[in-house]
């Protein structure tokens, strides 16, 4: 046990003492953190995103004329020359859009959109939004139905989420649900290549210069792949606390610093100048619109990140733990690492299967069968796990997916060893599956 702690020990510091896990501690949340800001600075400041397009209508049906209404950043101007000359002019300015509404307008393709620069799905889709509310109110009236009385009794409903829980009932958000599942899927489909990989190719690395020789001579094979197989699951386990602690600070003090300054007030005021008002469905329920960031953050106090990130670290651990020893056994097998592709894909399939279906599949069906499988299967539950978790999973599920971890762990781990012990003193022979299952049964 005390060999396994001195190299488990050994892995640990070698790595954490790098410069470049040091400046990878830092550098990430910062990078985080400024793309956050980035993005925040271009969607609030950006002179496109500020500036006012004209729209040019010229309504040959007369069924539009002075029907269309101005939005924060679309204008509409009815045309007072001619077709050509309209045309000219959207050469001499950019940001102009010329609609040509002909007398058969209902026809498919008869309304044409001219411009400079190329129409996005926003403006486009606004327009057309606004012609057929138009269009549809000109058939009410020729039918003859009062189009102010409709628009009077028109509701304006909005659902919120509510989870029944043994504690009662809690608030929830689907969308910070979606996000909390995606985001966790990903963290720990890259943590698991990323750390599994620095295994497979520390053990390579001892390989090919010798140095296990040495190594072997004190420790077992197997007291030595499961020190450094620990050894560097603590070193991604301490990267990924210290990214979340850092990351969790700097949010923090950059939200209080934007609320304090009411950067965050000033932009809801500004939209919600820009809104037309919203009728209300209930006395005292106000529906003005709220800035998008105060949005993301009502929406993301709903999720249980405390919860989250317990399971998030477990999954992290024993997913690590039993890829990581089967990438030990893989290094151990080869001499170089363009050698490990014909191991690694099958190894990784059953990952990247749950990796690539959670965007399609898992994150829109969340307690359907394959789901649950999914999440019991040892070498497919941490991705798929993580996916379901912030929706919901029953405690029988979750205890038995963490069980069938573990179990998972010690298995591979005890395959990988006996690869393991094999493989690391081979030299000059191209490993085979058919000569690893020769190494698997070899007796010692």
């Amino acid at each position: 046990m005390n060999k396994v702690l001195l190299i488990i020990q050994r892995e640990y510091m070698v790595r954490v003492k790098k410069k470049s896990f040091i400046l990878m501690i830092f550098l990430v949340p910062a990078l985080i953190v400024a793309m956050f800001g980035v993005i925040y600075l271009i969607t609030t400041y950006s002179n496109d995103m500020n500036k006012t397009r004209t729209v040019w209508v010229m309504d040959e049906s007369g069924v539009f004329t002075g029907k269309f209404q101005n939005k924060s950043k679309l204008a509409f101007q009815t045309v007072t020359k001619s077709l050509v000359d309209e045309k000219s002019d959207l050469r001499k300015n950019e940001d102009d859009f010329l609609l040509v509404i002909p007398t058969d307008y209902s026809k498919t393709d008869a309304v044409q959109i001219f411009s400079k620069k190329e129409a996005n799905f926003t403006i486009a889709g606004e327009i057309e939004d606004q012609m057929n509310t138009i269009a549809t109110g000109n058939k009410l009236v020729t039918a003859g139905i009062d189009t102010l009385k409709l628009h009077a009794i028109k509701s304006n409903i909005s659902i919120v989420a509510k989870q029944i829980t043994d504690k009662g009932e809690q608030d929830s958000s689907i969308g910070a649900a979606y996000g909390a599942g995606i985001a966790g899927a990903i963290l720990v489909y890259l943590a698991l290549f990323i750390y599994g990989a620095q295994v497979m190719r520390g053990v390579l690395e001892e390989k090919t210069s010798r140095i296990i020789e040495v190594i072997v001579s004190s420790v077992k094979p197997f007291q030595l792949m499961l020190g450094k197989i620990i050894g560097v699951g603590l070193v991604g386990l301490t990267q990924f606390i210290l990214w979340i602690v850092l990351s969790s600070g700097v949010t923090y003090v950059a939200g209080n610093m934007l609320m304090k300054d009411k950067i965050l007030p000033a932009k809801t005021a500004q939209m919600k100048a820009h809104q037309p008002t919203k009728i209300q469905t209930s006395p005292g329920i106000s529906s003005a619109p709220q800035s998008p960031a105060i949005n993301a953050y009502n929406s993301f106090k709903t999720v249980n990140f405390p919860y989250i990130l317990g399971c998030f670290l477990f999954y992290f651990l024993s997913g690590f733990f039993l890829y990581a020893a089967l990438f030990a056994a893989v290094g151990s097998a080869v001499d170089s690492e363009t050698e490990t592709q014909q191991f690694m894909f099958p190894i990784t399939l059953p990952l990247l299967f749950t990796y690539i279906i959670s965007f399609s599949f898992l994150i829109n069906n969340p307690d359907s069968t394959l789901a649950i499988w999914l999440s019991e299967i040892p070498f497919t539950a941490p991705v798929a796990m993580m996916v379901r978790i912030p929706f919901g999973v029953p405690g029988w599920q979750l205890a038995l997916s963490m069980f069938m971890m573990v179990i998972g762990f010690l298995f591979t781990t005890w395959v990988a060893a006996r690869i393991y012990r094999v493989g690391i003193l081979m030299y000059g022979k191209k490993a085979s599956y058919k000569e690893l299952a020769k190494w698997f049964f070899y007796k010692e």
